[in-house]
């Protein structure tokens, strides 16, 4: 299968530690989602330095919760790099790339769908894991009113 891959001209790169790299990006999307849903879709995060600057806040107190599940973030530098570092620097950066850059803008434009379940589920299971190990995430929990499932009846 490596072979079919380079022959295509594909470059490969394997993570290994793929069960920590897909907690890493979860609870990545956690912090994307919670303040797209607080605004109603991830589109209208693109090009707001305010807005990334709050997901990129979320995304940073969710790394505590990486490591109780037992993710050792000095093997995931890359992935966690964007939370780390100062938001003065990576927020502005992310809102120009989603505002200027064809992909990325796409990318964002295609979140538009105001009912999607998905967002709030991932930060409905992020800030149930967080209870459950007793990881404080008090960004991820104000954002709750904005993916706490509908009470009926």
């Amino acid at each position: 299968m490596r072979q079919a891959f380079r022959e295509a001209g594909l470059r490969l790169k394997e993570q290994p530690d793929f069960r920590g790299w897909l907690w890493v990006h979860f609870v990545s999307d956690a912090g994307l989602f919670s303040q797209g849903l607080r605004l109603g879709s991830l589109s209208k995060l693109a090009g707001s330095t305010s807005d990334f600057r709050e997901a990129l806040l979320t995304g940073r107190e969710l790394l505590p919760l990486l490591k109780a599940r037992g993710v050792d973030l000095r093997r995931h530098r890359g992935g966690v790099l964007l939370f780390r570092a100062p938001t003065w620097l990576t927020a502005p950066a992310l809102a120009w790339l989603t505002a200027h850059v064809a992909p990325m803008r796409a990318n964002f434009a295609a979140h538009s769908d105001p009912d999607a379940e998905e967002p709030r589920e991932v930060c409905r299971d992020t800030l149930a894991e967080a209870r459950r190990l007793g990881v404080a995430v008090p960004r991820l929990e104000a954002a709750e009113p904005s993916f706490a499932r509908e009470v009926t009846g």
